[in-house]
């Protein structure tokens, strides 16, 4: 992985989780985004009425408040606690977007079948010109 953000860190990773309570505080909000992921992940699998769209804000605010924890810190920064946290939100990522991915590849179906129900209806004769023409 990169740098964690864009700018280059401040140095040390003393430094760069001091002890006043920010790197309990960025564990503290990397389990807040896992636990949102999960929730996510098992909401699209088991409730159809799921609203994507509320999971989808929270999420950007996750990620924004995540961004603004690790400004100025580079991965090499982080303690073996952060990295394990870390690396697990990346594993329910990876899940999360393969049951989205899933989520949507049968919203296209669903809505394909819709169409083509649409569609022989439409040409079942029942309007044709040939109903209508000559009578």
């Amino acid at each position: 992985m990169q740098d964690l953000i864009t700018k280059p860190g401040p140095g040390p990773a003393a430094d760069a989780i001091p002890s006043d309570g920010r790197g309990s505080s960025l564990l503290s909000l990397m389990v807040r985004i896992e636990d949102c992921i999960e929730t996510e992940t098992a909401s699209l699998r088991a409730d159809p009425r799921f609203d994507i769209k509320a999971s989808n804000a929270r999420k950007g605010r996750h990620l924004h408040e995540l961004t603004k924890a690790l400004k100025g810190m580079k991965e090499s920064d982080l303690d073996p606690e952060h990295r394990a946290a870390m690396t697990r939100l990346r594993a329910k990522l990876a899940i999360n977007e393969a049951t989205i991915r899933a989520h949507l590849s049968a919203v296209g179906e669903i809505a394909s079948l819709l169409q083509n129900v649409i569609e022989r209806a439409q040409a079942d004769g029942t309007y044709s010109m040939h109903e209508f023409g000559q009578r």
